[in-house]
């Protein structure tokens, strides 16, 4: 069987969608890059790229959304009154322990 080019390129959501995730693949290894890192120079330098490299996440997230391809949900009242009242007790357990 053979492919046209049709089936073989992506469309402007796919490759939006392509570019996102391996931003925040890129992103999480620079994380790991920035934890195990030994000296101040290498650390500095990896911080540097991981503020681009979220940059560049941020970028093609707000391309998607304004395009309509990624839909956010707003999060209602009881659901972020949840979420801080677990972060405010995780917070307190840290700080006492």
């Amino acid at each position: 069987m053979k492919l046209s080019k049709k089936d073989t390129t992506l469309n402007e959501k796919d490759a939006l969608q392509d570019m996102l995730e391996a931003e925040k693949i890129l992103m999480s290894y620079y994380s790991t890059a920035v934890i195990e890192g030994s000296s101040k120079p290498f650390r500095k330098e990896i911080l540097k790229n991981y503020a681009s490299s979220a940059d560049t996440q941020f970028s093609i997230f707000e391309q998607m959304l304004a395009r309509g391809y990624y839909n956010v949900k707003p999060a209602e009242k009881p659901m972020t009154d949840e979420k801080a009242k677990i972060f405010s007790k995780t917070l307190k357990e840290v700080k006492s322990g």
